[in-house]
């Protein structure tokens, strides 16, 4: 009679198994032409690693934030194999190269989407100050590189808001308002942070606009769902009698010696909810506008994490590297694929299981 069961998960043993490819050849005995097998098409060098080798290495630098320094410990470590750098940025430009058409499929999905999250972030680039844009939604993700943080990237053809017409999801960075196709929906997150902070400062608007927010995010089911369009009129007249005290509340604008005359921060949020109103309640009139724009905020978070290891990219092309390997990565997970046997399949030249269904 069994009593009892215990299981040790553990790793086997780790080395590197060496596959060698022999051609052959012959001499035909009548007409003396020398026939010879060709090596399989991925088998291109006397010595090289295979595509599993090469998919980890890609892993660990672009989404384990590992530096080539700690790769090649690694890989002494486990297996007694010390990799020297040029491999390791081998397998980056290869892979950067392979993801161009995944790329092109990426962007192509998202254009065809109802809503596209957006956000921007900062990044060392040889000593240069760029900007990594995201773009995205819950099963693609496409980040590109580029010298401006506004309206100058979204112009670029790496782009692809300029005639993005569905709903774009962002933090009221200004320069999204100028993508005139599409509509606009405001991460309801970030105006709960700075009415916190005024009501910390005893701003009494401020107070009660939170807990209007909050009070429309507890009904949406969370921000999941959507209030009826018999309710509309009446949050609308709410929202602007919130905004007309808080007018009353802040403090008119202060003149300077010169330039523009100084507003507060509460004034300058004001401003923003009064303009902005219908973006700021999206969340309530459509089912399909998140309360928040945290899905960018996730995505765009591990170049932070990248950085925070290396410090800076050395190069533009490893920035645009990055961007690339990352937006397949963080696209694969989404559909809940491997990452690893993605990569795989990538340095196999086979088409990825997350395009095709397949397991």
């Amino acid at each position: 009679m069994l009593m009892a069961r215990r299981q040790v998960f553990e790793l086997p043993p780790t080395r590197l198994h060496v596959w060698e490819y022999q051609r052959y050849s012959c001499i035909c005995g009548r007409c003396g032409h020398l026939n010879q097998t060709d090596f399989p098409a991925q088998v291109s060098a006397p010595v090289q690693y295979g595509p599993r080798v090469k998919a980890l290495v890609t892993l660990l630098h672009q989404s384990g934030c590992l530096s080539v320094p700690k790769i090649q410990s690694l890989f002494e470590d486990l297996f007694s194999a010390p990799l020297n750098e040029a491999t390791i940025q081998e397998c980056q430009r290869t892979a950067y190269q392979r993801l161009e058409e995944e790329e092109e499929h990426i962007q192509q999905q998202l254009q065809q989407s109802k809503r596209i999250h957006a956000d921007e972030s900062g990044i060392r680039c040889a000593g240069e100050l760029l900007w990594l844009h995201e773009l995205g939604n819950e099963r693609f993700t496409y980040q590109f590189v580029h010298q401006r943080r506004g309206m100058e990237a979204h112009q670029d053809t790496q782009s692809i808001l300029l005639d993005f017409p569905g709903w774009v999801v962002h933090d009221c960075w200004a320069a999204y308002f100028n993508l005139e196709q599409g509509q606009h929906a405001l991460c309801n997150a970030h105006l709960l942070r700075e009415l916190n902070a005024l009501k910390e400062q005893k701003r009494e608007w401020a107070a009660d606009f939170h807990a209007f927010l909050l009070d429309l995010y507890e009904k949406t089911d969370q921000g999941r769902g959507q209030l009826p369009q018999s309710q509309h009129a009446r949050i609308l007249r709410k929202y602007n009698r919130l905004l007309k005290a808080g007018y009353a509340e802040e403090p008119p604008p202060q003149k300077s010696a010169r330039g523009r005359p100084k507003k507060s921060k509460g004034l300058n949020l004001l401003e923003r909810l009064d303009m902005h109103w219908h973006a700021v309640l999206a969340f309530c009139w459509h089912k399909t506008i998140p309360f928040t724009n945290n899905l960018a905020e996730r995505d765009i978070r591990p170049a932070k994490s990248k950085l925070k290891v290396a410090g800076c990219f050395r190069t533009l092309a490893g920035a645009q590297a990055y961007a690339r390997i990352h937006s397949f990565i963080s696209t694969v997970r989404k559909h809940q694929y491997n990452a690893f046997n993605e990569l795989v399949n990538i340095f196999s030249g086979l088409t990825p299981c997350y395009r095709t269904g397949g397991t």
